[in-house]
């Protein structure tokens, strides 16, 4: 934990409607948001939690979302600012199969991808109203055959054979870096929480919690399994960042991005 460090990597940016991120509340109108994926220096491994959005399957799948993002923006270019390859990671970590946060993981050839055994069960056979939401399953080649669609031709993919470790419950993967449950948005999302020597821990909320403005409102998403498990889930949160004395780190707050170390800054 002494020698742990943590690096947000910034993936670019979407857009969505203002009453699809603060459900029914809005105000409505184009929203842009950031996607960031972070990346653990550990002593035991280096790991990846979630990997954003691929922006050739969202101008191809979901256009309207607007797409901004560099070069520099993909996984490969923002590890290469901090002297990484993708084949430098040892596991990926996923809160959930949505789009922008698995977009990535097809870089990762010889990384294990950790998840919640629910969360890989319902990716293969979403609700119909998960359907974009679940649309990107390059993650998981094998997945996608039995599901009948056939992936983009994508030389990442050509190489990329997944193995995956799945889990349930709290998990502790190393020591100081924490897996909480928190579903609701989707059937198996998982939070992480890092803990470091010279700083409070680092609580990523992913999609469990958009933003502050979701937490201060108790306002979930839109986008959403179980909308009464999401407030049981914002609630858990709010009540492990007291325990821990944690910061909550949210996964599309466009205000508190702008104070996030990202650009090869680095958290220990």
């Amino acid at each position: 934990m002494s020698d742990t460090k943590v690096y947000l990597l910034d993936g670019g940016t979407l857009v969505i409607d203002g009453f699809h991120a603060f459900w029914n509340r809005g105000p409505g109108g184009e929203l842009r948001f950031p996607c960031y994926s972070v990346l653990i220096n550990h002593p035991d491994g280096r790991y990846i939690f979630d990997t954003g959005y691929d922006f050739d399957h969202v101008m191809r799948v979901l256009p309207f979302e607007k797409p901004i993002q560099e070069k520099d923006q993909t996984l490969p270019g923002q590890l290469a600012k901090i002297g990484f390859k993708p084949e430098d990671i040892n596991y990926v970590i996923n809160s959930h199969y949505h789009f922008d946060h698995c977009g990535g993981n097809k870089y990762f050839t010889k990384a294990c991808t950790i998840c919640h055994g629910a969360e890989l069960d319902a990716c293969s056979h979403p609700q119909p109203f998960e359907h974009l939401g679940y649309s990107d399953l390059s993650f998981a080649p094998e997945i996608a055959k039995a599901a009948g669609k056939t992936l983009p031709a994508d030389p990442a993919l050509d190489m990329y054979t997944p193995k995956f470790e799945t889990l349930k419950g709290d998990q502790e993967l190393a020591k100081g870096l924490w897996l909480f449950e928190t579903p609701g948005h989707t059937a198996g999302h998982y939070s992480l929480m890092v803990e470091l020597e010279g700083r409070r821990p680092m609580l990523f909320s992913a999609d469990a919690c958009y933003s502050q403005k979701n937490m201060d409102m108790m306002c979930i998403s839109s986008f959403h399994l179980d909308p009464v498990a999401s407030l049981k889930s914002m609630q858990r949160l709010k009540d492990l960042a007291a325990k821990y004395d944690a910061e909550l780190f949210y996964s599309h707050d466009p205000d508190s991005f702008k104070n996030y170390q990202t650009g090869g800054n680095f958290y220990a």
